[in-house]
């Protein structure tokens, strides 16, 4: 109350100076010394004009400190050579008790020496008491009728004159604004415009990735992955139970019987997997596992045209898997791809490529270790040294697209395809600092995270 008297408008009316006054009170201790007097005193008042052994004096409440003042005052003396064992003499016939003296000034508020003052403190014998209060006066334009000033200049003042007889606000030009309602983007969202930003860039164009439901045609057959591949378990796979199939005439038939042929009996320089290729299991709808399924639908797309064009293309979309729920893995994540068609690529324009890729990320050091996928030879994991944990973490997966993938699409055989892939959800907890998936996505988000977070900038180069 007393501070928004000195604000805006009443600051002209009323004025209020805080002022503080700081003095000293005994504590618990200081008040039993002035009841019963300082240790050191109470311990010579007990030694008697024919001495007392030491042993029978350390026995008294505090002996050992009252002791060391009373020795250090030269009210005592010890004989550690007497007959009945060490024995405290008096040094002086009479002593005074000064703490307890300062003691009583203070507590009636008498001046005492400043080095004493300290001393005592050191001792804890007493602590500062700071009480704070305001000194108020009346102000330049002090008036026992209160007028509410005007906040706003209006056109009637204007034009009756009224203005002239008013008193107005004072305008704070540092109060912050009413906060604006609007929607807020999710730190995914965010990051998701950052990557895109550098594909784009780097003149690849975006795959449409509006196909959530997929049928396992799309999503392993047509990427030389065999039907018995643990990756097409209900352990790491939904199936959709309604429509549980995708009708076999969707399925482009030349293109079908070849993929069929390949698994079973090779072809293109392999030899296959050798088994009873099924298409029922090609025709089960599922919630896709990866984005690839997209890239086999529009390298498919781009095989069917008279003449080849190489292309670069990239998706960012929701991919589904059975995982196990933990800080790391949900059910559910977002997975980043690029990939490029041309004649005679080489696993040397992959590594180009791919260091042109994370270099707009900011990451330049990187390395590369041999991996395996069904759908990629060769392949390779993506590793990038990390400063704050002074060690190689994996960030990504790629390779060349096989033969036995591309070349039943109808893709020329002197064209290859390089791709990589990594997860949106990774670089977005590290650049928001979060360590728990479940904080990122899912019922479990805090909405003010949402709306508080700061603008994504990456450190492109």
């Amino acid at each position: 109350a007393v501070v928004s008297t000195q604000s805006g408008h009443y600051g002209r009316d009323i004025k209020a100076e805080q002022k503080q006054i700081s003095v000293w009170e005994l504590t618990d201790e200081g008040k039993s010394f002035v009841a019963n007097g300082s240790y050191e005193f109470v311990l010579y008042s007990a030694v008697t004009k024919d001495g007392i052994l030491q042993k029978e004096l350390m026995k008294m409440p505090n002996a050992k400190i009252g002791f060391s003042k009373a020795m250090t005052l030269g009210w005592l003396v010890i004989d550690k050579k007497h007959e009945d064992g060490p024995t405290v003499f008096r040094k002086v016939d009479d002593a005074t008790d000064v703490v307890k003296t300062m003691l009583e000034d203070i507590n009636t508020q008498k001046k005492v020496d400043e080095k004493k003052i300290q001393d005592l403190k050191k001792r804890k014998l007493i602590t500062p008491v700071v009480t704070k209060f305001y000194l108020v006066t009346k102000g330049t334009s002090f008036n026992t009728q209160i007028e509410r000033p005007e906040a706003d200049l209006t056109a009637d003042m204007l034009q009756d004159g009224s203005w002239k007889e008013k008193s107005f606000k004072e305008y704070n030009f540092k109060a912050k604004g009413a906060p604006i309602t609007s929607g807020y983007l999710h730190p995914l969202l965010k990051v998701r415009t950052e990557y895109r930003r550098i594909f784009l860039d780097m003149g690849f164009s975006e795959m449409p990735t509006n196909k959530f439901v997929e049928n396992g045609f799309w999503n392993f057959d047509a990427l030389f992955q065999p039907q018995q591949h643990p990756a097409r378990d209900a352990h790491d796979t939904f199936f959709i139970s309604n429509p549980e199939m995708t009708d076999a005439s969707k399925l482009p038939a030349d293109y079908l019987e070849k993929v069929k042929s390949t698994h079973e009996n090779g072809g293109y320089g392999s030899t296959g997997y050798n088994y009873d290729w099924k298409i029922s299991e090609a025709q089960k709808n599922i919630l896709r596992t990866h984005t690839t399924a997209v890239s086999a639908r529009m390298l498919y797309k781009l095989a069917q045209q008279e003449e080849f064009r190489p292309v670069k293309m990239f998706s960012i979309d929701r991919v589904f898997r059975n995982e196990t729920l933990d800080a790391t893995h949900l059910a559910e994540f977002h997975q980043i791809e690029g990939l490029v068609a041309d004649r005679n690529l080489t696993l040397g324009h992959l590594i180009g490529i791919l260091y042109a890729f994370f270099k707009k990320l900011g990451i330049e050091k990187l390395k590369f270790k041999p991996a395996y996928n069904p759908y990629t030879e060769p392949s390779m994991e993506i590793f990038s040294y990390h400063p704050g944990l002074k060690k190689w973490v994996e960030i990504g997966n790629s390779g060349m697209f096989r033969p036995e993938m591309l070349l039943p699409m109808g893709i020329p055989k002197d064209v290859n395809v390089i791709a990589w892939g990594l997860s949106l959800e990774r670089p977005t907890m590290i650049k928001y600092g979060i360590n728990n998936i479940r904080e990122l996505i899912g019922h479990k988000v805090n909405l003010n995270m949402v709306q508080e977070n700061p603008i994504c900038r990456l450190n492109k180069v």
